[in-house]
């Protein structure tokens, strides 16, 4: 009989991810969650693992093998205070993916604030069209991973490529998730402050990959972004070999010669001063380079040949959140984009207008994430937007904050008109939709940004702007 795991917590990415891939590899799984909708549902009843709605005592039973915690769930979870009076073997996320894929694999982390899951399921589709047949775990949807994209691939190759987030393991484990995975080679793209829930200042982010470093062994690889201050005073912290990479002209490996084009960036490779190759990648912006330039150094140090790595980028199909197109309506394109951070919604913003130079670009930004809801980001957030030509902000997703720790959306638009860029808040998701649907016009580019679902935002704005085209026709 397959052994039985429970999951609290089940509808997380991250958690169901492992569900399914604890479920291939034989195990009995299930789960719960208070909160059970898709996408992830839809996941785990595809994988045929069964959710139940709502925590409850019961679900706990004596022939558990083990139970997985999510790192959202905390004491006085009538599931977990089961577990614990009872005494039944329990562990993290990260601890259970290192127990059972980890330790006999040759472990790729891919970490830093920004660009994660880009550059793992990056790395992971170049190992994989060169032949090496990895596993992968990634924190969203890689196109490149199944027929219909995935958040994983078990391969039977010895690499497994790994999403390693700096955030915190579990209500018992307050240390990083990616301490527990191993790393023979670590790359760490960036640092900058980030989980102003969980880090208290920079230093304390900067320990966590300090960390991460100091983990991999003699033999392995510390990758580093010679862009990024935080990562790059990581080099000298390794007792493994490092190497740079970057667009700075004295990194080991270096991107230049950056041309966007349409919805691609070209751009050249040199590995100390050495012409390595030509390549391009169907994605937009200078950070999306470096992206791909760390996939580039990990492929070649795996063995794959350049001309196998540079087919592979162009067969590279992107992942869904990241300068997504939804749809266009009226000659107006509505993108969807994951970024939540200060740098990132710039660095998106940046890509978007180098790629589009004459469009009118619509940045629509909701503050959701535990670290953009906060006031600490604030002075931030008033620069990110410059590369707009009109500036639309949601409400603080997370209002219940205090007044002093929340981001005054208020000063923000205050902020950012201050610095060129016209900018409103919105008092509603209707608000947002009427607003944009009234004043776009053809040509215009609209970037829906949050870390969450936003209402479904998108497909309303491009449903009321195709309605309002069709009212002005009848009208005619």
């Amino acid at each position: 009989m397959p052994e039985r795991v429970h999951f609290i917590g089940i509808c997380g990415t991250a958690m169901a991810t492992l569900a399914a891939m604890l479920k291939r590899k034989g195990f009995e799984v299930g789960g719960s969650d208070q909160n059970v909708y898709p996408p992830m549902s839809d996941f785990l009843a595809a994988e045929g693992i069964p959710v139940h709605a709502g925590y409850q005592a019961a679900h706990i039973t004596g022939d558990l093998a083990f139970v997985v915690v999510g790192n959202a769930i905390s004491r006085g979870n009538p599931e977990i205070e089961e577990v614990l009076d009872r005494k039944i073997r329990y562990r993290s996320l990260p601890e259970t993916i290192r127990e059972h894929f980890l330790w006999d694999a040759r472990s790729i982390v891919i970490a830093g604030t920004h660009g994660k899951t880009t550059t793992t399921s990056l790395v992971g589709w170049l190992l994989t069209h060169g032949g090496l047949d990895p596993s992968v775990l990634v924190g969203g949807i890689a196109r490149n991973l199944g027929d219909d994209g995935s958040s994983y691939r078990l391969g039977s190759g010895r690499h497994f490529v790994i999403e390693g987030d700096e955030y915190d393991s579990a209500f018992f484990d307050k240390t990083a998730k990616f301490l527990k995975y191993l790393p023979e080679v670590a790359v760490i793209g960036n640092v900058e402050y980030d989980h102003a829930d969980v880090y208290p200042d920079f230093a304390a982010v900067m320990l966590a990959f300090e960390r991460l470093a100091a983990l991999v062994p003699r033999h392995g690889l510390l990758l580093v972004g010679a862009d990024s201050d935080g990562a790059a005073a990581l080099a000298g912290r390794a007792a493994s070999r490092c190497l740079t990479f970057g667009t700075a002209p004295d990194a080991d490996w270096t991107a230049s010669d950056i041309t966007p084009s349409g919805t691609s960036t070209s751009f050249s490779v040199r590995r100390g001063g050495v012409q390595v190759g030509s390549f391009v990648v169907p994605l937009l912006g200078t950070h999306n380079v470096r992206n791909a330039l760390a996939a580039i150094v990990v492929a070649s140090e795996a063995g794959v040949p350049v001309e196998r790595i540079a087919e592979g980028l162009r067969l590279f199909t992107g992942v869904k959140r990241r300068l997504d197109v939804v749809g266009a309506a009226a000659g107006v394109t509505v993108y969807d984009d994951f970024a939540h951070h200060p740098t990132a919604v710039s660095e998106t913003l940046a890509g978007l207008r180098a790629a589009h130079p004459d469009a009118r670009i619509w940045a629509v930004f909701e503050p959701r994430s535990a670290s953009s809801c906060r006031r600490v980001f604030q002075d931030a957030f008033a620069r990110a937007f410059q590369a707009a030509d009109r500036v639309v902000l949601a409400p603080v997703f997370r209002s219940a904050l205090p007044e002093r720790e929340r981001l005054s959306i208020a000063d923000l638009v205050r902020d950012v008109e201050a610095l060129g860029t016209p900018a409103r808040a919105a008092g509603s998701l209707e608000e947002i939709v009427t607003m944009i649907a009234a004043e776009v016009a053809a040509g215009d580019l609209v970037i829906m940004m949050s870390n969450g679902g936003f209402g479904g935002v998108h497909g309303r704005v491009l449903r009321a702007i195709h309605e309002r085209r069709s009212s002005h026709h009848v009208d005619r």
